[in-house]
């Protein structure tokens, strides 16, 4: 019998509120709420990590991403996964991701990879925040004065803040200017162009193809196009470099914010929007190809994003707010025709295990999730607490310093989420059927054999991830983040200063 192939698509800050599959109002996905109709649907996947960095372990190699240490990021070196096992299993195998450093060879992706293009080498990636203008050395040194001054009270702090922002958008150039030059990362378009070449060159082998887009990650500069087929006017591209800029402030608080936070939303929908029509795009690639009725094509995301819903915004790990862990997940089997809903919480550490369990392959004793799909095909998914971790506030993740912050910890079932702050000594409980926003956490005598299992199983999952730490591979992993360390350094050395 021939083996199923598997397409698997990641979409970098993909909230699940913003899915019409799972209720979003908006036209945004139409691509994926009809491939939905014939597809597996997890109405409540949440993440085992946020962001990226914290988030990818599970989806890869079914490891909670704090298992080999807080200083170790990434897939270790010789660490089994999900791309390592389907080539092992006879699987030509590729990776096209859009310009993510983490997901990088420098924490170890490409591993199992035959094909692997991760952009960050490519001309499509750039540097777009606005950058100061350029100025004499004499005006810069003044400004550098007047901004030193302007520090010794908070309103004129304030002031020069204001008044050097604006000065900054003034001086910015403008000709030329378009959403593909201002983009950062490659639009998801360039990614599928590459994977469609790719699959044209394939034979009859069975494969495993990995996509990762960018386009909803800020900042937010989706395809004229995606604005135009949504009905998005007045956005031009030097409103989307303004409204980047003022939403990447950090001297302006939250009410100021709220001023441009609905175009900034568009924005970021017509990104989603750009996502879904690629997508589309790739299923009629694989339908054309014959590949289609032979192929289990999934798609998921790594973590959501803020929009000041708790005053933040973007996706650090400040919190593990809703935005941020609840994702969309859909799986479409060629075995199974109609939607199915599931409606339990799943956690994306299970994804891996249940994939390789659908496409007949065996699921290795080193993943720490375990395979659904018996269940999921039988349409009675079991209920249970999924955990979600990260390093608290480390935006940095690759700095000596961040290694000694603390853990921040969810555990979540259907009903309640208890988050537990390692840093300051606090849990706390939401009810979140009847506060889904998270706005108000119960007192503490309140729920208390609720607060207490969540509690226990805190507790089990630390104590199981002391016991079962894979020393080894957490030393591989230092060893590696060691010796580019060592070659970054002796770069710095022997590159010569272009200053005189």
């Amino acid at each position: 019998m021939k083996k199923s192939s598997l397409v698997f698509v990641t979409v970098d800050c993909l909230r699940a509120d913003h899915v019409g599959f799972l209720g979003y109002s908006r036209p945004v996905t139409p691509g994926l709420d009809k491939l939905a109709r014939n597809s597996i649907v997890f109405s409540d996947a949440v993440v085992a990590g946020a962001p990226t960095y914290f988030s990818f372990p599970a989806i890869m190699a079914s490891r909670y991403p704090l298992a080999l240490g807080r200083e170790v990021l990434g897939i270790a070196p010789h660490e089994v996964t999900l791309a390592t096992l389907l080539r092992d299993a006879g699987f030509t195998t590729a990776a096209f991701l859009a310009g993510n450093p983490y997901l990088s060879p420098r924490f170890g992706y490409e591993q199992g990879f035959e094909t692997f293009r991760d952009f960050l080498d490519s001309e499509s990636v750039r540097e777009s925040a606005p950058t100061a203008p350029s100025a004499t050395n004499w005006l810069s040194g003044l400004n550098r004065r007047i901004e030193a001054d302007s520090r010794r009270t908070h309103l004129t702090a304030a002031a020069y803040d204001e008044v050097y922002f604006w000065y900054c958008q003034w001086r910015l150039p403008s000709e030329n200017l378009s959403m593909d030059r201002l983009r950062v990362y490659p639009a998801a378009h360039v990614v599928v162009d590459q994977a469609s070449s790719w699959l044209s060159s394939l034979g009859e082998e069975p494969f495993f193809l990995w996509l990762h887009l960018m386009d909803p990650h800020h900042p937010y500069y989706p395809p004229a196009e995606a604005l135009s087929s949504m009905g998005i006017p007045g956005i031009t591209p030097r409103r989307a470099r303004f409204l980047n800029s003022y939403w990447n402030r950090g001297d302006v608080g939250t009410r100021r914010l709220q001023r441009h936070r609905e175009e900034i939303l568009s924005l970021y929908d017509a990104g989603i929007h750009w996502v879904d029509k690629q997508i589309s795009r790739l299923v009629q690639v694989l339908q054309q190809s014959q590949r289609w009725n032979e192929t289990v094509f999934v798609v998921t995301a790594d973590h959501g994003e803020e929009f000041l819903e708790h005053g933040n915004r973007y996706h650090s790990p400040t919190n593990l707010s809703e935005q941020l862990i609840h994702v969309p997940l859909l799986i479409r089997s060629p075995k199974r025709l109609g939607m199915q809903l599931s409606r339990e919480p799943f956690s994306l550490i299970h994804l891996a295990p249940t994939l390789l369990d659908g496409l007949g392959v065996a699921v290795p004793d080193s993943f720490q999730g375990r395979s659904y799909w018996e269940e999921i095909s039988a349409g009675s998914l079991t209920s249970a607490p999924v955990i979600v971790e990260c390093v608290k506030e480390s935006n940095h993740p690759t700095q000596l310093g961040d290694q000694d912050l603390q853990r921040l910890m969810a555990v979540r079932d259907a009903a309640y989420k208890l988050v537990i702050d390692f840093s300051r000594g606090t849990d706390l409980l939401y009810d979140l059927a009847n506060d889904p926003g998270e706005h108000f956490p119960l007192p503490d005598a309140a729920l208390p054999k609720v607060r207490a299992r969540l509690l226990q199983e805190a507790r089990m999952h630390l104590r199981e991830t002391r016991q079962n730490r894979n020393v080894e591979l957490r030393l591989l992993a230092r060893l590696r983040e060691a010796q580019q360390s060592q070659r970054g350094k002796q770069r710095e050395i022997t590159t010569p200063s272009l200053a005189k």
